[in-house]
């Protein structure tokens, strides 16, 4: 399994991939403090900094751009060379190896996009321990279903990043900002529900348009277990070229 990690580690560590990493965890920090300068003693400063930076592009745009420009390519790259065949000819239990593709995403991307969101919300807000661990918290809940489910999508077609960005623009950002109820069946709705049920105060602005906290904790963790299990079995099932 370390193996498998290691060589999966090296796969997706390409240096475009993680230039585009940096770029996009650099932009809300970049983006935090300018507006914190510029609009700090405007009265709804904090209203239009939480739905901008979080939601918008934290939470809409950049943690699903950057996981799926991994998860997709965590088996999408054995697929194209050929060498998934020799990946499961191991000794090794499909969950294992599903596991360990799993842990190589999130792993190149996780820690930076949630250092970048807690110090944005450092930047940008009268944050304490508190909302920084709500930021965490709710990222890493976001990062891990977007990963599952990507990481699944890689597996099942070669046209798993056209399929993650209609996913993330059409359901995810259009639909889910007119339609209350989509919530319950959106990554992005768990995220923001845990990030305001883990700190109710500081992201007060979210009260209105998100759901339950126990329902988005308990659907993120069901989302992520889900989609653990369809790649195992799909991996289990299908012809290796």
């Amino acid at each position: 399994m370390v193996t498998v990690f290691w060589l999966s580690l090296r796969q997706l560590t390409g240096r475009f991939r993680l230039a585009i990493v940096l770029f996009l965890a650099a932009l809300p920090v970049g983006l935090a403090a300018l507006v914190f300068g510029l609009a700090a003693d405007d009265a709804s400063y904090e209203e239009g900094f939480i739905n901008l930076l979080f939601d918008l592009l934290i939470v809409g745009a950049i943690v699903p751009i950057i996981t799926m420009a991994f998860s997709t390519a965590a088996f999408g790259n054995d697929l194209e060379d050929r060498t998934l065949s020799y990946l499961v000819l191991k000794p090794i239990p499909r969950w294992r190896i599903v596991l360990s593709k799993l842990l190589a995403s999130m792993v190149v991307s996780g820690p930076l996009l949630i250092a970048s969101g807690v110090v944005a919300t450092f930047l940008g807000l009268e944050a304490d321990a508190r909302t920084a661990v709500a930021v965490g918290v709710a990222l890493f809940a976001g990062l891990s279903a977007y990963t599952t489910i990507f990481i699944w999508a890689g597996l099942i077609t070669r046209w798993a990043l056209p399929f993650a960005l209609i996913y993330v623009f059409l359901w995810e950002l259009l639909i889910g900002s007119f339609i209350e109820s989509v919530g319950y069946l959106s990554v992005r709705g768990y995220t923001l529900a845990i990030m305001h049920g883990v700190d109710e105060k500081t992201f007060e602005e979210l009260s209105s348009r998100v759901i339950e906290f126990p329902a988005a904790l308990a659907s993120a963790a069901g989302v992520t277990v889900l989609f653990f299990w369809l790649t195992v079995r799909r991996l289990r099932r299908m012809d290796v070229p």
